[in-house]
This record gives structure tokens, C-alpha cells and sequence, in this order.
């Protein structure tokens, strides 16, 4: 990884310390930085690396901590990712941090409410990643779901923290097992990150 990337996500890192020591003055918690973590983000970079995805949906920009780690790998293996949000301004920060890292032209923002935007992407999509207010995690994977390329994966957070997300975590664990042709695991990386996958041609009689 580049220094430009490193030095980026060193300011990311360090503005969730901050604002996590202090969240009164970080303006409440919709204005701080609620990012998957420095574990998190090694790990989605790691699967984008070994599943080489083509066509990336993040659902939950936020700020755009997990798509500098998303687009970094993507980089590599010639991804291209759309990342939506309801926020226009937490994107137009994001954009500022993926060019200070080099990587602006790898991610191609929609700002609106993501169950009305879905519907209208075309798919296959190889990687989902989904981290927005947890009442919409299931409301969302339903919508993904017919549009994902055979073999995708499709990983979520906050499934064990904060403690306030357990229950919508558990909900959600429990939906998307019970889809066709999913297998899914829960790992304990940083906040706690389902990862499923939509069985491919590959894995016929196994």
C-alpha cells in the first residue's frame, strides 16, 4: 500500500480517536466518523484483492473510510465501485480523501436513499459491502440480492458492535443464511463482519 493511501487512512484513524474520546464535540453521532476500523478495512481490502471483483457496490459512504480501503484493491485488480448515501456532503468529503489517496476515478457516487436507488442499478455485482443504519440492512440485501453475480460476496458490519446493533445484526445473520445459495460466516473482526456468498458454477456437486 502507497504512503498516499497510509497517510490518508492515518487521518481517518486518528479522527475517530479523536472523536470518539469526545463525541459531544464531534457534533453527535450522524457527524462522526462510523467506520468499519483499521481490522475491517484490512480485511475488505484482502477479499477484494483474492475475489478480484469487477463491479463493487458499497451501500453507505459515509464519510469513505471503507472505500479508500475498497478502492485500493480495486486498483489492483481493475475494479470499479458505486457507493451510495443519503448524505451528499459526508460523499463530497469522501471524494476530497480517495483523491489525497490517488484513488479518485475508482468510485462513482449516488447520493439518495439506497432502497430507491437499487432498484434502478443494473447488475451483476461481484462485492457488496453494506454498512448504513442497521433497520436497513435486510430492506437492502433483498434488493441486492437478484442483482448479484454468481460466486459474490456480500459482507456486512456492526454485527456484534456497538451493542445497540446486536439485535438488527442477529436479524440480519438469520435472513440472509436462509436465502438460496448463500453460505455465510460471522467473523470477529473489528466490529463484527458477516461475510456470505452467493454460490457460483463452481460449485456444483460440492
Amino acid at each position: 500500500m502507497d504512503s498516499a493511501v497510509e497517510a490518508v487512512l492515518a487521518a481517518f484513524d486518528a479522527r475517530s480517536e479523536r472523536e470518539w474520546s469526545a463525541p459531544a464535540a464531534a457534533g453527535g453521532r450522524d457527524k462522526m466518523l462510523l467506520s468499519v476500523g483499521r481490522s475491517g478495512g484490512m480485511l475488505l481490502n484482502l477479499l477484494v484483492r483474492e475475489a478480484r471483483p469487477q463491479r463493487i457496490l458499497e451501500i453507505g459512504t459515509s464519510y469513505g473510510y471503507s472505500a479508500v480501503w475498497l478502492a485500493e484493491a480495486a486498483r489492483v485488480v481493475g475494479g470499479r465501485i458505486i457507493s451510495l448515501d443519503l448524505a451528499g456532503y459526508k460523499q463530497a468529503e469522501a471524494a476530497k480523501s480517495l483523491a489525497a489517496a490517488g484513488l479518485d476515478g475508482l468510485v462513482e457516487f449516488r447520493v439518495g436513499d439506497a432502497l430507491e436507488i437499487i432498484p434502478r442499478l443494473a447488475g451483476p455485482f461481484d462485492f457488496v459491502f453494506i454498512d448504513l443504519w442497521k433497520d436497513l440492512y435486510v430492506p437492502c440485501l433483498d434488493l441486492v440480492y437478484p442483482k448479484l453475480a454468481p460466486g459474490a460476496l456480500v459482507v456486512a458490519d456492526n454485527m456484534l458492535r456497538p451493542a445497540d446493533a446486536r439485535a438488527d445484526g442477529l436479524v440480519y445473520r438469520r435472513h440472509v443464511r436462509a436465502l438460496p445459495g448463500m453460505t455465510s460466516v460471522l467473523l470477529p473482526v473489528g466490529q463484527g463482519l458477516e461475510v456470505s456468498r452467493l454460490a457460483g458454477p463452481d460449485d456444483v456437486g460440492l
